[in-house]
C-alpha cells in the first residue's frame, strides 16, 4: 500500500518525532522502490545518522551504493534493475564547505582592507542561529538537483519533527532574505554607476559576479520550494508510534505541512503491538487503537498504514526487505 501511494513521486521526506523508526522506514520504502526498477538515493538530514548502523558499511557525504541489481533481484524482484545509493548529510562539513565558499567569495569581491573584518564576521557566523540550518538545506537542494539529474527518487529522512518543520520554512524566507539582498545590490549599484559616470572597472566586475551569485542562490531556493509544494512530484510520510505524544506531535505537523502546502501522502503507525497474544499486549495494543482513533478524528483524509513490531534487529538488507514487502501490502 505505502509504496504504491509513493510510486509516481520523485522526492518524499520521511518525518515524525525522534525514535519512532523512520530510518528504517525511509530506508525499506526506498529499497522497495529499488526493488521496483527504480535509482534511489536515500538522504540522511539526521546529524544522528543511522544509515550505516542500518546496512552495515560506511556511508559518508557523498553517495555510496547500498544496493545493487543483483542484490535486489535476490530480494525483491526477479529481473530489477534499479539500485539504491545512501547519504549522509555531515553538518559540521556541510557548515564547513559552506563558508569555505563564503571566505572566498568575499575574499574575491571585497578591497583587502576588508579582508580580516569579514574573516571576523563568518568566524562569529560559524556559531550563529540558522547558520547550521542554511548550510544543509543548501546541501538538501543540492541532493533534489541530483536526484533530477541521476536518480527516478529522492527519499529524505529526516531529523525529528520540530527541525523537520523548521528546514521545511527555511525555502522562503531565505528566497525573501535574497531578494531584499539582490533590491539592495541593485540601489548600490545604481547610485555607485551614478557616481562613477557611468564608469566600468573592477568595482562593477564585482557587482555583477556579486549579483550572479545570489541570483543562483535565490533561484536554487525558488526552485526547491517549488518541488516541496508540487504534490505530483513530492510527498511526506510521516511516521509515528501508535502513543499519546506521537500522535498529538503528528496532527500538528499535518497541520503545519498543510498550511505550507506540502501535501502529506502517509501516516505510519509503526511497530504496532501484536493484539492475540499475552494480556499486557493485548491491553497496549488496545491503547494503541484508542490514540489512532483521535489521529483518524483529527487527519481523517490521509491514508493510514499499520507497520508491526518485527522480530529481531533491523539490520542489513534482508531484514529491510521483509520491512519493504511489507510495506508493499
Amino acid at each position: 500500500m505505502l509504496l504504491d501511494l509513493i510510486a509516481s513521486r520523485r522526492v518524499v521526506f520521511v518525518s515524525g518525532k525522534g525514535g519512532v523508526g523512520k530510518t528504517s522506514i525511509a530506508a525499506a520504502l526506498a529499497l522497495g522502490r529499488a526493488g521496483a526498477g527504480a535509482r534511489v538515493l536515500l538522504v540522511s538530514t539526521d546529524p544522528a545518522h543511522n544509515l550505516g548502523h542500518l546496512w552495515e558499511r560506511r556511508v559518508g557525504d557523498e553517495p555510496t551504493r547500498l544496493a545493487d541489481p543483483g542484490e535486489l533481484a535476490s530480494g525483491l524482484a526477479t529481473g530489477a534493475t534499479g539500485y539504491l545509493d545512501g547519504l549522509e548529510i555531515d553538518p559540521e562539513r556541510t557548515v564547513e564547505q559552506h563558508l569555505s565558499v563564503v571566505a572566498g567569495t568575499m575574499r574575491r569581491l571585497l578591497p583587502e582592507r576588508m579582508h580580516a573584518s569579514a574573516a571576523r564576521h563568518l568566524e562569529a557566523a560559524r556559531q550563529a542561529p540558522g547558520t547550521h540550518e542554511s548550510a544543509v538545506l543548501e546541501r538538501i537542494a543540492e541532493a533534489v538537483e541530483l536526484g533530477e539529474a541521476e536518480y527516478d527518487l529522492v527519499v529524505f529522512d529526516t531529523a525529528p519533527s520540530g527541525h523537520t518543520l523548521r528546514l521545511l520554512t527555511l525555502p522562503e524566507q531565505l528566497t525573501s532574505w535574497t531578494e531584499t539582498l539582490l533590491a539592495n545590490r541593485d540601489r548600490s549599484q545604481r547610485f555607485g554607476a551614478a557616481v562613477r559616470g557611468l564608469g566600468g572597472g573592477e568595482d562593477t566586475d564585482r557587482d555583477a559576479e556579486l549579483r550572479r551569485i545570489l541570483l543562483r542562490r535565490r533561484n536554487r531556493f525558488v526552485r526547491l520550494r517549488e518541488v516541496m509544494t508540487d504534490s505530483a512530484q513530492t510527498g511526506v510520510v510521516i511516521v509515528l508510534a501508535a502513543e499519546l505524544l506521537p500522535v498529538a506531535e503528528t496532527v500538528e505537523m499535518y497541520q503545519t505541512l498543510t498550511n505550507l502546502g506540502v501535501e502529506v501522502n502517509a501516516l505510519v503507525a509503526n511497530r504496532r503491538s501484536p493484539g492475540d497474544t499475552s494480556a499486557l499486549l493485548t491491553q497496549r495494543r488496545e491503547r494503541e487503537e484508542e490514540h489512532l482513533v483521535r489521529l483518524r478524528q483529527e487527519v481523517p483524509d490521509v491514508p493510514l498504514c499499520d507497520v508491526s513490531l518485527l522480530p529481531g534487529d533491523l539490520v542489513g538488507t534482508e531484514a529491510l526487505t521483509t520491512l519493504a514487502e511489507r510495506l508493499g501490502h
